[in-house]
């Protein structure tokens, strides 16, 4: 399967990429824009939320990558 180019730059991403809201279970976390160490970019997301299981609450931690399709091969300036 062909790899799909990146539509944008890593100039314009990091310049014009914006903080994402995600929102679990009610719960309103921001995704932050954020250069991987892999070389990809996109967005990371750490936090926590209560979640019910049965009659009981738990508290899970949450960790979300939202990574740009491409990015890795984006040409670096």
């Amino acid at each position: 399967m062909a790899k799909s180019p990146c539509p944008v730059s890593r100039a314009q991403f990091s310049k014009t990429a914006k903080a994402v809201k995600i929102e679990i279970n009610g719960v309103p976390l921001m995704a932050e824009v954020k250069e991987f160490s892999t070389g990809s970019f996109g967005w990371y997301l750490n936090g926590k939320a209560v979640l019910p299981v049965g009659d009981q609450q738990v508290t899970v931690q949450i960790g979300m990558n939202l990574t740009v399709v491409g990015s890795k091969e984006a040409p670096r300036e």
